[in-house]
C-alpha cells in the first residue's frame, strides 16, 4: 500500500504542481471528518458502530486497574475520569516544567506509571497505552483543542512549525505540501484532509486497529521515502504539538474514524 502511495503522491505533485497556499487561516480549519464520506461519518457518529470504542471500554478498565509495585489505579489519584480528564487531553502535548519540555498524553500516562505506579512504562501503540489515552481523550469529545498555549511552550511549538515546512525523503516533499497547499483533492483514492489532529488515537480503517497521531506521522515519512523519527522523539513531539496548536479552538472527536 505504502509503495502505490508514494506512486501517486509523485505523480500527484508532478502532473498538477502544488498551489502554494501557505498556512491554512485560522477561520478556514477543518476536521478530517469534513472530509470524509457519508459511511466512515456514520461510523464515527454511532458509538455502537465506532471500533475505536472498544479501545475506550478497555481504557475504562484498565482506569480502575491497580498496577505496578505501589499497587495503584489511576483513578487513586485522579478520580471518576468523566469529571478529572475532561479537557486534558484537549492540551496535549503538554509543557513538563520538571523535564523542561512538552510530553505527549501517552508520555503523561507512562510517567504517572513510573512515578505514582511504580509501574514499567507501556510500550508504544501498545493496546494498552492506546486504550488508555483514547479513554482519557474521549473525556474531552467536544471541547474545543488548547494546546500550545503555554508561553513556555512556543519554541517548541515553532519547531514542529518548521519540522512541518521542512521538505525531505525522495520524494522531496514536506507536510505542507499535502495538507497546506492540496487538501480537498486526493491520493490514491483518498481525501487529502488538512492534517488537524481532532481524533487522536483514532481508528484507521487500513490500520483495521486504533492508532496514535506518532504512527500517522511516522507512515507519512515512509510515504515519502524519508527515515521516520523514532516514537517519542524530539522531533515527533515537536510536531504533536505544532499540529495540535494548528487546530486550536476545533473540537476533539476521540475516537476519530478515518480510511
Amino acid at each position: 500500500m505504502s509503495v502505490w502511495r508514494a506512486i501517486a503522491a509523485a505523480a500527484l505533485f508532478a502532473a498538477a504542481p502544488a498551489l502554494l497556499a501557505g498556512e491554512i487561516p485560522p477561520d478556514a480549519r477543518r476536521s478530517g471528518y469534513s472530509f470524509m464520506g457519508p459511511d466512515t461519518r456514520a461510523m464515527q457518529d454511532d458509538d455502537t458502530s465506532n471500533p475505536g470504542m472498544l479501545f475506550v471500554l478497555d481504557g475504562e478498565q484498565l482506569w480502575t486497574k491497580k498496577t505496578g509495585s505501589a499497587e495503584k489505579a489511576c483513578a487513586d489519584c485522579h478520580g471518576e475520569a468523566r469529571i478529572s480528564m475532561k479537557g486534558i487531553a484537549a492540551r496535549y502535548p503538554a509543557f513538563d516544567k520538571a523535564l523542561g519540555r512538552p510530553v505527549t498524553l501517552d508520555q503523561r500516562i507512562n510517567l504517572c506509571r513510573a512515578n505514582h505506579q511504580q509501574a514499567s512504562p507501556l510500550p508504544y501503540e501498545s493496546r494498552d497505552l492506546l486504550a488508555l489515552s483514547a479513554f482519557v481523550a474521549h473525556q474531552s469529545r467536544g471541547l474545543p483543542i488548547t494546546a500550545g498555549n503555554d508561553p513556555q511552550a512556543r519554541p517548541f511549538v515553532e519547531q514542529g512549525r518548521e519540522l512541518f515546512m521542512q521538505r525531505e525523503g525522495q520524494l522531496n516533499l514536506a507536510c505542507t505540501n499535502c495538507h497546506d497547499d492540496n487538501f480537498d483533492r486526493r491520493l490514491a483514492g483518498a481525501p487529502i484532509t488538512q492534517g488537524q489532529p481532532t481524533g487522536y488515537p483514532l481508528y484507521r480503517l487500513e490500520w483495521q486497529t486504533l492508532g496514535s497521531l506518532e504512527r500517522r506521522l511516522r507512515s507519512c515519512m515512509s510515504g515519502v521515502r524519508a527515515q521516520a523519527y523514532d516514537y517519542g522523539s524530539p522531533e515527533l513531539v515537536a510536531l504533536e504539538l505544532y499540529l495540535m496548536s494548528r487546530a486550536h479552538g476545533l473540537p476533539m472527536e476521540t475516537p476519530a474514524v478515518r480510511p
